[in-house]
């Protein structure tokens, strides 16, 4: 037996069987971290005991046996892995139990196929996931692999009296494999996380490592992660303050960046925050905040039941909350300092509304504040406008002739530290997507006007014309205190580990060029992009490949008015929709999975399902080479958008943008579906709806035809 982190017992079946349960019960709990519960032990011994004798009637030295193999994208354990002649048996016990459930097959399945994507010496084995109940009387009686043809069997399900004849019968239907690698328990594993997992991982282990996808990748967002830190450092020891701007490519983990950096600088390598050093994750992003909070809060508040710890649910909330915040409620608590109402265009802090700290000054708590989607904070006109209301989260403050845009405001806020102070930006090109967001343009402008003093670190990307229109040269080239690094910049997807070119497809889909096609051939077989004209196939194709937990869901734009027809309704407004929607598993019509409500990207901005169905719209259709916009009027007609002014543009680029971030929120792989329109007419010659002819959608669903993409 070998002592191996990634499991609480290992050993080879002969050494399995010359030890007595008592014994390997004993090395069990001396590794578990924390004190095993009653029930953990008594389904220990349970599960010890039906291995001993299963493994008892085999003839077999070259082989092991595997108690608790830990799986760290899922954050969970195997409770039993069998490697045996040649195949990776995943074996899933529910001691006591005499029903199947499908949650449990479930959760077997998905160890299995966690397995086959991101463990490097089982990607080309054939893997069973086996569900044991161990009072069930009965046993699977076909062994088939999954329709996928990715050698995963499909699960099967047994009681405890029939899982030697089980066995059996699998090595009898895959007799010819070659031998499982004897390195197979310490194998490489490169899991591509969703940003739920990621962050569950993060804040229970406080450390990015081993939920990137692959070493390629741990490159790019460990050297990103090690350069802010470093960028940190060095504020600190020099007393400076400084704005970091990282760039990258549609999931690339600027999100996961971001969480990093803040556990990182906030724990520092211990299990206790760090007095005077903390940081903070700030998202202006509704759904993703409440998403992630809500998921690592009930993650938190399951581990502390099963510990057996007293906590309510709602204490957990609040414990991530502390690092996980809106940014628009950090803005509003700087907002309840200052002077009201605002003079000469100056802001000024009310010091009977404040106290100040030592080192703090009237500034926040945290040195370091993380904004992602930075590039959507919102405009001078905007957020004036809305403080003019009286639109704070706390008190309804009004404040007439709001000086600052948010960015400008949010560097103010932080400058307020008498010490030292780092702002790090996650920006994400081409994807502002509503009226009054900035863009990066406006940092960069409120650093040259108001705070010359501050040093910039920059993506050398940013320079790129999606980012700030291709003007940030212009913008700094007077500014002596800015350094470039590569290492700002994120290159590769995590999100899609099935399509790395994901990103490059989707932007020269929109942008026409050339590329496309030959994009698409090189990335379809391993990242399925299909397309259809009917709702009806592209659910059958989304259900067709949903395996386990995995995640699927319908898409549209914001802009989307015609979707009714196709028996598809908006996910309502509330971040509370977008928990359920993205949380809720698949028995719940809240759940995503049920390809009811569907989300905009408004909803799934920072987020990601498995699989997707892009449902577009005739809000933007493509017309010889080009793009036409239109939005609806919410009753009768669609009306396009023309004209060159500033706000048409601007509408224009956020319908584009819309698209870009909808066209990479899957995966695994995703199904455009363009629909038919309506080419009824009336008895008296008229259409019978007018808001859906043929012609609003024909144009674009042969221009991504002609790119090659596979019609179901």
């Amino acid at each position: 037996m070998s002592d191996n982190p990634r499991c609480l017992y290992e050993n080879s079946y002969t050494h399995f069987l010359e030890e007595t349960g008592m014994s390997v019960l004993g090395k069990l709990v001396d590794k578990y971290h924390g004190e095993a519960r009653t029930t953990t032990l008594e389904a220990w011994k349970n599960e010890i005991s039906i291995m001993q004798d299963v493994i008892s009637r085999f003839d077999e030295d070259d082989a092991r046996v595997i108690f608790e193999y830990d799986i760290p994208r899922l954050g969970k354990r195997i409770d039993v892995v069998l490697l045996f002649k040649g195949i990776v048996f995943c074996i899933e016990f529910k001691v006591g139990e005499s029903r199947i459930l499908e949650s449990d097959v479930d959760q077997v399945l998905d160890y299995a196929l966690d397995l086959k994507n991101f463990h490097k010496f089982s990607e080309e084995k054939v893997i069973v996931p086996i569900l044991v109940a161990t009072n069930y009387q009965e046993a699977s009686s076909v062994i088939q692999m999954s329709v996928y043809d990715d050698r995963v069997v499909n699960p099967l399900v047994t009681g405890k009296e029939h899982l030697y004849e089980l066995i059996t019968a699998v090595v009898k239907t895959f007799p010819n494999e070659t031998p499982v690698d004897h390195n197979w328990i310490i194998s490489p594993y490169a899991p591509t996380p969703t940003i739920i997992e990621a962050a569950k991982s993060l804040y229970e282990n406080h450390s990015v490592e081993d939920i990137t996808r692959h070493e390629a990748d741990k490159v790019y967002t460990d050297r990103t992660i090690g350069y802010i830190l470093q960028v940190i450092k060095k504020c600190k020891e020099e007393q400076r303050k400084s704005i970091c701007f990282v760039t990258g490519v549609p999931g690339a983990g600027k999100t996961l960046v971001g969480l990093d950096v803040a556990i990182k600088q906030t724990y520092q390598g211990g299990d206790v925050p760090v007095e005077d050093e903390g940081a903070v994750y700030l998202s202006g992003n509704g759904p993703l905040v409440a998403v992630l909070t809500e998921a690592l809060a009930k993650d938190n508040y399951k581990k502390c039941i099963n510990r057996n710890e007293q906590k309510k649910l709602s204490d957990s909330r609040r414990e991530v909350s502390k690092s996980i915040q809106m940014i628009h409620r950090y803005r509003d608590n700087m907002l309840a300092k200052i002077k009201n109402p605002v003079e000469n265009e100056t802001l000024e802090i009310d010091p009977e509304k404040a106290i100040k700290m030592e080192k703090a000054g009237f500034g926040e708590v945290e040195h370091v504040a993380i904004f992602d989607e930075a590039q959507r904070s919102w405009t001078h006109k905007r957020l004036a406008d809305y403080l003019k209301r009286g639109g704070t989260y706390g008190n309804k403050l009004k404040v007439p002739n709001f000086p600052m845009s948010e960015a400008a405001f949010l560097i103010w806020s932080l400058d307020q530290r008498e010490d030292w102070a780092t702002i790090v930006c996650l920006v994400g090109g081409g994807q502002e997507i509503n009226t009054g967001e900035a863009g990066i343009s406006e940092w960069i402008i409120a650093l040259n006007q108001k705070f010359p003093h501050w040093d910039v670190y920059i993506s050398p990307k940013l320079t790129d014309a999606e980012y700030a229109e291709g003007k940030v040269n212009e913008l700094l080239k007077n500014k002596p205190n800015v350094v470039y690094s590569e290492c700002l910049h994120l290159a590769v997807s995590l999100r899609s580990y099935r399509a790395e070119k994901l990103s490059a497809f989707v932007h020269a889909l929109l942008t026409f060029d050339e590329t496309a096609s030959k994009i698409y051939s090189e990335i379809k077989d391993n990242y399925p992009i299909v397309l259809t004209r009917d709702m009806a196939k592209a659910r059958k194709w989304l259900h067709g490949k949903v395996r386990g937990t995995e995640r699927t869901g319908v898409l549209v734009t914001k802009e989307a008015a015609r979707f009714k027809p196709l028996a598809i309704q908006i996910l309502p407004s509330g971040d509370e929709n977008a928990v359920h929607w993205f949380l809720e598993d698949k028995t719940d019509i809240r759940s995503s999975n049920y390809l009811e409500d569907a989300a905009t990207e408004i909803q799934v901005q920072g987020l990601e399902l498995d699989y997707t169905c892009l449902l577009w719209d005739a809000d933007m259709r493509y017309d010889e080479g080009k793009w036409r916009y239109f939005t609806f009027n919410g009753n009768t007609r669609w009306n396009e958008v023309t004209g060159d002014t500033e706000s048409k543009q601007e509408k224009k680029k956020y319908m584009l943008n819309a698209y870009r971030v909808l066209l990479t929120r899957a995966r695994a792989g995703m199904v455009i579906c363009v629909p038919e329109g309506n080419s009824n007419k009336t008895q008296s010659g008229f259409w019978e709806d007018s808001t859906r002819l043929p012609e609003f959608y024909d144009s674009t669903y042969q221009y991504l035809r002609s790119l090659g993409i596979d019609e179901i």
